[in-house]
């Protein structure tokens, strides 16, 4: 952790500011701040206590959860303008899982008692927040039953085309988690993951070198990531 400031600008950004009355959003600036992480970071550790709302201004968070005998489960890579805690909200006193920085973040921590006591008084700033809880559920509805589904070549598939389609914008990217993240995201082992990838830049489909990923045939990958 680097840094700890007021966020009294910064609470501007966050989804649903527009929903809030002038007094919410006073309320709102006082009782926030900016944090900023270095990549590795740790943001809220699974079974701690629930204290505060986090939004993501800038930055990639790594969200999962940690099981018996080790096991992790990656449930999501958290975009810019995503909340962390959401589901915290009103579901438990204690966090379900872990979060940590990919790079460096920054992120706005709002005290969760101030952030519900807006949400119990303001019904169009909780329905925004409620239509984000939906989009997640569903979110994590859709990898579950890919996880079950589909083959390992179209999920890791569905990984490659995630960092090219919703966080680089781009055919060719340099991957920002170790291989063993990212097989946990594929919800395979490492080795397995691994050896896709490698049939994968034998076939042409993408170009590998280290952590630079390039894609060759994206038609190749989404038809993969179809079929499952």
């Amino acid at each position: 952790m680097e840094n700890f400031i007021t966020a009294d600008k910064d609470v501007l950004t966050i989804p649903g500011y527009n929903t809030l009355t002038d007094s919410e959003k006073e309320l709102l600036g006082k009782y926030s701040n900016k944090v900023t992480y270095k990549g590795g970071d740790v943001i809220i550790k699974q079974d701690t206590r629930t204290s505060h709302i986090m939004y993501i201004k800038n930055g990639l968070v790594k969200v999962f959860k940690e099981g018996r005998n080790d096991k992790v489960i990656n449930l999501k890579i958290a975009l810019p303008g995503s909340y962390i805690g959401l589901l915290s909200v009103f579901g438990d006193e204690l966090y379900q899982y872990n979060a940590s920085s990919i790079q460096n973040t920054e992120m706005i921590f709002i005290d969760i008692s101030v952030f519900r006591e807006i949400i119990n008084h303001n019904g169009a700033f909780a329905a925004h927040l409620l239509k984000m809880i939906s989009e997640e559920g569903l979110f994590m509805l859709d990898k579950l039953m890919n996880l079950y589904h589909k083959q390992l070549s179209g999920r890791i598939a569905d990984v490659l085309l995630f960092f090219s389609e919703k966080i680089f914008n781009s055919p060719g990217f340099e991957l920002p988690l170790t291989r063993r993240e990212l097989a946990e995201f594929a919800g395979t082992t490492k080795e397995s993951f691994i050896r896709t990838l490698t049939e994968f830049r034998n076939d042409n489909i993408i170009k590998l070198e280290r952590k630079r990923v390039d894609i060759i045939s994206m038609d190749i990958l989404k038809t993969l990531s179809r079929l499952g």
